[in-house]
């Protein structure tokens, strides 16, 4: 039997008119056999330091009171050989010319979503993925998702990508994690410098992973992949 995968994927920024210039897609993957152990390990981590068990990981919440709390979470990713990240950073959505391409903002989206989860998917193995629900608008968004990535990878028996589906992130600690990773990511790439906490966080990923979060990765790293994308740059 193929090997299967859970996904776990998380946005910020995505919207059309949100101000923001960067925007930040990523997914946490593991083997589908150590979801549980995961899941279990994190939880410690946050009893461990003092938190309760259901306490929801966010980038927000990060704080120098917590800080101790996010780098042993951080370590723990580097330090489990299951768990994997993708990210892909579009440094200047203000610049997109959707009309020029004849698309549509939500037509990119599920473009960017693809090429984001293209360098995770092999033809051998299958997947899981599960997105953190947003809004009134995820069950058409899921299902569209579902069939980009299934007729790209001419999987139309939906052997390889074989559910997608929302979750809430506050009782998925894959997620959370994932909203972690982004939001490091994407604090560097606005070039944002206010909190000594979340400067210390990046400073760590950047030390354990040995890239600067700004500039894509090899294609075929395994650990922390990153892609930085332009408009001139589809079939990367």
């Amino acid at each position: 039997m193929a090997q299967v995968f859970n996904v776990y994927c998380d946005e910020s920024c995505h919207l059309e008119h949100d101000r923001q210039e960067v925007m930040v897609l990523g997914a946490v993957w593991s083997p589908i056999e150590k979801t549980r152990e995961i899941a279990r390990s994190i939880r410690d981590i946050k009893e461990g330091h003092g938190l309760a068990r259901h306490f929801e990981i966010k980038w927000t919440k990060v704080s120098p009171g917590k800080i101790d709390f996010y780098i042993d979470l951080i370590d723990y990713f580097f330090e489990e050989p299951d768990l994997h990240f993708r990210a892909l950073i579009v440094a200047d959505k203000a610049g997109l010319q959707h009309e020029a391409y004849g698309q549509s903002h939500d037509e990119w989206y599920f473009k960017m979503y693809f090429t984001m989860l293209k360098a995770i998917l092999r033809p051998n193995a299958s997947y899981r993925i599960y997105l953190d629900i947003k809004d009134t608008r995820s069950s058409p968004k899921v299902r569209k998702l579902q069939d980009v990535l299934s007729n790209n990878a001419y999987d139309f028996s939906r052997e390889i990508i074989q559910k997608v589906q929302t979750v809430r992130s506050h009782e998925i600690e894959q997620v959370q994690l994932t909203d972690l990773f982004i939001g490091a990511i994407a604090y560097v790439n606005r070039n944002l410098s206010g909190s000594s906490a979340k400067q210390q966080l990046v400073e760590l990923t950047r030390e354990r992973s040995g890239y600067t979060l700004t500039r894509s990765t090899l294609y075929r790293e395994d650990k922390l992949n990153l892609f930085r994308w332009t408009a001139q740059e589809l079939d990367e």
